[in-house]
């Protein structure tokens, strides 16, 4: 690394900027019980405006992932993002590792700020916690947006070859990458179109600021997701709900989108980017924002019927809605 200057900590600082400038201060709460949350809330939270939270997923932290989102979203609404337990500077000792309690702990925080009402944008990991919040909280949070989360996994969908990988230690050893080659194979799996050519210099770089911190934790978190998961223990969530999925996603495939939509039911809809993996935060921003908005901005409420639960790629087209 002597070799390399560390772009990952100068992405970093830019990104603090960034949200720095667009109106949000960093601040940590103590929710006690050896738990301490970090989050960007707004300098200034205006009563007038209604609040949304982003909830990232694994990879990195809060900032990382919703930066580009951050400006377009805050002229509507007040926006806290917050990073889950084991991310950024939140953290327990205490040794829960399931989605419902990182729930707890955000609508804990949420509490603590005196927000008592909210819209969730989850992605990835992110979105089980927003759908469990969505579960948890009925009275407190209004509408969920879902991106690339596979909430309707079950343990068996594993053995059954629905997943690119095929064990849960394998995602493990993917997922939280300690190796350049293991960063490269990440990227194959998470974009339609990976970037090439990365020296290894930015990915060592990389796993050394970004991955190094909390790894059995994250690995627990993981395990979590996976055990003993049954979709017929989901519970059906009420609030509107947006599904927005890449066409391509290796991680949680386009079946778990579909899957989702049938289990919740008519309050639910799903949108497809076309020509686009897992991290369509990354990939594919400008479409994932305009959905996003036309649902939050837009108060959609009365989402279409899915008449077509396993609609095949026929049907898709970038930014289609599946009806």
């Amino acid at each position: 690394m002597a070799n390399c200057v560390s772009f990952t900590s100068s992405r970093d600082q830019c990104f603090r900027y960034s949200f720095a400038s667009a109106g949000l201060k960093s601040c940590t709460t103590d929710l006690g019980d050896g738990t301490i949350m970090h989050c960007w809330v707004p300098k200034r939270h205006i009563e007038t405006k209604p609040t949304v939270v982003l909830i990232h997923g694994i990879g990195a932290n809060a900032m990382w992932q919703w930066d580009y989102f951050l400006s377009p979203i805050k002229t509507r609404f007040n926006v806290y993002v917050p990073d889950l337990l084991f991310f950024g500077e939140s953290y327990t000792t205490r040794p829960e590792r399931s989605e419902s309690f990182q729930a707890q702990c955000v609508m804990g925080l949420m509490g603590a700020h005196n927000v008592t009402h909210m819209d969730l944008v989850g992605i990835s990991y992110g979105g089980f916690v927003a759908y469990s919040m969505a579960a948890q909280y009925k009275d407190r949070v209004g509408r969920v947006v879902l991106c690339c989360a596979g909430v309707s996994l079950e343990e068996k969908d594993m053995d059954e070859g629905l997943f690119t990988v095929k064990s849960v230690d394998e995602a493990v050893e993917m997922l939280l990458p300690q190796r350049p080659e293991k960063v490269r194979a990440l990227l194959r799996m998470t974009f339609y179109k990976p970037p090439k050519n990365v020296p290894n210099c930015f990915l060592n770089d990389f796993i050394d600021v970004m991955c190094m911190e909390y790894i059995q934790e994250r690995k627990e978190l993981i395990h979590a997701l996976h055990k003993d998961r049954k979709l017929s223990d989901l519970p059906k969530i009420t609030q509107p709900t947006f599904l927005i999925w890449g066409e391509y996603d290796q991680v949680f495939p386009l079946e778990l989108a579909h899957r989702l939509k049938r289990h919740i039911g008519d309050n639910a809809q799903v949108v497809i980017i076309k020509n686009a993996g897992h991290a369509i935060n990354a990939e594919k921003p400008k479409e994932m924002l305009k959905h996003i908005k036309s649902f939050l901005f837009d108060k959609l409420t009365s989402p279409k019927q899915e008449n077509h639960p396993n609609n095949n790629n026929k049907n898709l087209s970038n930014g289609h809605k599946v009806d």
